[in-house]
């Protein structure tokens, strides 16, 4: 009984010290668990500082980035200034110029496509090349200058037998003597049918008449003089005035690539050659409504032979 009454005395003497003991290190187990979240989020705070002071840098260097590009824009706009003498708002005046000039060629091309006042579907489905030059100006006062710009597109391919390529500017220059007053002016077409005169026209200058042969072209839609004419005449020539064309002589005139026609249109320096031939040059925004023009001239050259052979 003794036994039992010493027991229980000591129980109830160490079951308040454990129980003290064991609240002791909850609450410590406690406030660590709570210093360790304290500084988890601490952590997670400076990692957060950290991706925003990234993030800053990052579009800092980004900032740097655009503003050095915007530098290299200025200095290479201020060396091509430098070069050729010309703003910006210039260049751009001159790209317009040629524009303007694609589109007055693409509506003398389409005249010369209608069947009643033009030029022998037939004859355009044929040629290796299509020049097509508005408003030559012809200024004579005892001695006559013609004088115009316009566009030369011919057949990709090896053989001049591909679709019709991107642009090139050309340039008409001609003269001659003679009793003659006035000032005129008119829309001219040459169909350059075959591959020798093709090439004679992409030397740096081709005289009409002396490199290469000229003929005045033949109008209507006939197949037999049209035939006969193009197979003597390395390229036939037309005058567009009054809303008729006509075939008209330009001997002695001469015809060169305008080069800076050309860089003012591509943005960059391009030879005729590379232009016309080599297929690697796509047609400009400027440029599409005359191809297109052609192509549709010669689809329907094709459709009008497959009807006649019919």
């Amino acid at each position: 009984m003794s036994r039992i009454l010493v027991c229980a005395l000591l129980l109830a003497l160490v079951s308040p010290a454990w129980s003290q003991s064991k609240s002791e290190t909850a609450q410590q187990q406690a406030e660590t668990a709570a210093q360790q979240s304290q500084t988890a989020l601490q952590q997670s705070q400076t990692a957060l500082q950290q991706s925003q002071t990234a993030m800053q840098q990052s579009q800092t260097a980004q900032q740097q980035m655009q503003t050095a590009q915007q530098l290299q824009q200025q200095a290479q706009k201020q060396t091509q200034e430098a070069e050729t003498g010309m703003t910006q708002e210039e260049r751009a005046a001159l790209k317009d110029k040629q524009a303007e000039r694609l589109r007055e060629a693409r509506d003398v091309m389409r005249a010369a496509l209608n069947e009643k006042t033009g030029i022998s579907k037939g004859l355009t489905d044929k040629a290796k090349c299509v020049v097509v030059i508005p408003s030559v100006k012809k200024v004579a006062f005892g001695f006559g200058v013609d004088y115009g710009k316009g566009a030369m597109s011919c057949r990709l391919g090896e053989n001049f037998n591909g679709p019709w390529s991107a642009p090139s500017m050309t340039a008409l220059e001609g003269g001659n003597f003679g009793l003659q007053i006035g000032v005129q002016a008119t829309d001219l077409v040459l169909l350059v049918m075959n591959e020798r005169g093709a090439e004679s026209l992409l030397k740096t200058k081709s005289r009409l008449g002396g490199d290469v042969s000229v003929a005045a072209g033949p109008v209507g839609r006939s197949m037999t003089a049209a035939t006969d004419v193009g197979m003597r005449a390395q390229i036939l020539s037309y005058s567009h005035t009054g809303g008729v064309f006509a075939g008209i002589s330009l001997v002695g005139s001469t015809l060169r690539p305008d080069n800076s026609g050309n860089e003012s249109l591509y943005d960059r320096e391009l030879t005729a050659r590379q232009i016309v031939r080599s297929g690697e040059v796509p047609v400009p925004p400027a440029g599409r409504p005359l191809i297109q023009t052609l192509e549709q001239g010669a689809s329907t050259a094709a459709v009008t032979s497959s009807g006649q052979n019919r």
